[in-house]
């Protein structure tokens, strides 16, 4: 089997499962007025979460008109096609660099009426270690960044750099939201010197 079928295969698969698995799951929202009221003034966010903690992430804001930064590797294109399945548009490539091809592209996506989502550890880490994309999209753009977390009673760890979280069926998944902020800064470069502030904002938010 050619690399391409091997990955529409998975895809499939893969989307089948999340699907017959997420549906189980009992997701509680906490905290997430903010991010209401701020979408009931058409403002813009950026969600900000981290790596391992994707999967019932993505599935709680389906089909919301966000996109996604999804890295260039394999397993990349893997997630990006679930996600996009969800309903998702996907953004390829890395956000850990302020000038990066695909902090570009988010930004666009922002711009043209989308909301966006960043792994701010992601690709590959190191885990839960803010780089500062999500600082410099929403400088550039007026988005503010939204954090967000998510827990599950019960669940799987894969052991993987980022401990990647799977909740186990009829799991209650408890997703967590801090404050929209918005970045002002003069520069691409004084917006990325709030990364430090944003981890630690992420981390203030209840997780896993």
């Amino acid at each position: 089997m050619s690399g391409d079928r091997r990955v529409r295969w998975t895809v499939r698969l893969g989307s089948l499962l999340i699907r017959a698995l997420a549906t189980t799951w009992r997701m509680r929202p906490h905290d997430d007025e903010p991010l209401h009221e701020a979408r009931r003034r058409n403002q813009r966010v950026i969600f900000a979460l981290w790596h391992g903690e994707l999967l019932p992430l993505l599935w709680q804001h389906r089909g919301e008109n966000v996109a996604i930064v999804i890295s260039e590797h394999r397993d990349g294109e893997i997630i990006a096609q679930i996600a996009e399945s969800l309903g998702y548009a996907t953004v390829r490539g890395s956000s850990s660099k302020g000038g990066s091809r695909a902090l570009i592209g988010l930004m666009r996506e922002i711009d043209s009426g989308r909301d966006g989502a960043i792994t701010p550890d992601g690709p590959r880490g190191p885990a839960r270690v803010f780089a500062p994309g999500a600082a410099v999209a929403s400088q550039r753009t007026g988005a503010a960044i939204v954090p967000i977390r998510a827990a599950a009673s019960h669940s799987w760890r894969l052991k993987s750099w980022d401990r990647f979280l799977i909740p186990k069926p009829f799991a209650r998944v408890d997703v967590s939201y801090g404050a929209p902020t918005v970045i002002i800064a003069d520069s691409p470069r004084e917006a990325a010197e709030h990364s430090a502030r944003l981890q630690t904002l992420l981390d203030s938010v209840r997780g896993s």
